[in-house]
């Protein structure tokens, strides 16, 4: 039976130790501010992350007005740095904290979601994999580092597992490598061969006429995005820790989402500031500090490591496995 390493005080000092260490370092690494974050955004601005497309926000009235509970902040923050006033090569972070009521529970998905938001303004000409590739092995030396702060603090967890370099691979190369298995059994192959993996080009149709996975039409580029996914020995599965990418410039944008059947979209605030090139050219993502925590602190369930609603029957299967939800 499965058995945590930590006990409940242990793991909220763990908690607490892992996300002050990783934020402090992203932020110099990357160059970004601390801004404060809104947990919700009005309805018909734009500015809410539509995910895949399917999922409805949690919704309430206010003053005549319909407020939206937030999916992610994708879109907002790079509307914030137009406001704010930043410059080309710095950026900003926030913690991020929402509900995602459709989302289908289990041992790595809740229904609240806590992650680090970034973004940062880059030059039109680095809109590039150069770009990206580079950024990614920031963030992945940075997820090496915090990996090996908590496990020399705890030396009872098991020894560092992150490699030393991540690996690049897009979606229709992983697929052309692995013909006959379905996308997420794709994701298990690779990352547990690899270890470490930076799975580009997620969005569009591949050449079997399927998708690898969803993503909005509206804030990554397809061609310039990607999720950063490590092999989960507990779980014996690929976990994934981060979805970034470099954001739509006008083109990108008006092919998207007329491959999506979005154009209504385009009279929207927001989209019609990335058509008429008002905001900036930015790269960023999103860093699950729940999901970075379960991993690092190699525990079997997201409720070990973040308070949230779970089933009678999801509880009892828990209990069972000797898994203490918080």
């Amino acid at each position: 039976m499965y058995q945590s390493k930590l006990n409940l005080i242990q793991t909220e000092i763990a908690i607490k130790k892992i996300k002050d260490h990783f934020e402090n370092r992203l932020a110099e690494v990357l160059k970004l501010r601390r801004v404060s974050a809104p947990l919700f955004l009005e309805k018909g601005s734009g500015l809410n992350d539509n995910l895949n497309g399917t999922e409805k926000p949690v919704s309430f009235e206010v003053d005549g007005k319909t407020m939206e509970i937030v999916h992610s902040l994708a879109k907002w923050k790079r509307n914030a740095l137009y406001r704010y006033g930043f410059k080309s090569g710095t950026g900003l972070y926030t913690d991020m904290n929402a509900i995602r009521k459709d989302e289908k529970l289990d041992a790595i998905h809740s229904l609240y979601v806590d992650q680090w938001d970034w973004e940062k303004i880059i030059k039109k000409e680095d809109r590039n994999m150069r770009t990206l590739k580079s950024t990614v092995r920031k963030i992945y030396g940075v997820l090496r580092e915090t990996e090996i702060y908590i496990k020399n603090e705890y030396n009872y967890l098991s020894s560092h597992s992150l490699p030393e370099n991540i690996f690049f691979i897009t979606t229709q190369e992983l697929e052309d490598k692995y013909p006959t298995l379905t996308p997420k059994q794709r994701e298990r192959a690779i990352t547990k061969e690899k270890k470490a993996v930076f799975l580009m080009q997620i969005g569009d149709t591949l050449k079997s006429g399927i998708k690898h996975d969803g993503r909005s039409s509206d804030y990554d580029d397809w061609k310039l995005n990607g999720d950063i996914l490590v092999y989960n020995e507990v779980l014996d599965d690929s976990f994934e820790l981060s979805s970034m990418g470099i954001r739509v410039d006008r083109e990108a944008l008006l092919y998207q989402l007329e491959k999506e059947g979005n154009m209504d979209r385009v009279n929207l605030p927001y989209h019609k500031m990335v058509l008429d090139e008002t905001l900036p050219y930015t790269i960023g993502g999103g860093i699950g500090q729940s999901r970075m925590c379960m991993f690092f602190l190699e525990k079997a369930h997201i409720g070990e490591v973040q308070a949230s609603f779970w089933s009678d029957e999801e509880k009892e299967k828990c209990e069972k496995e000797g898994i203490f939800l918080l």
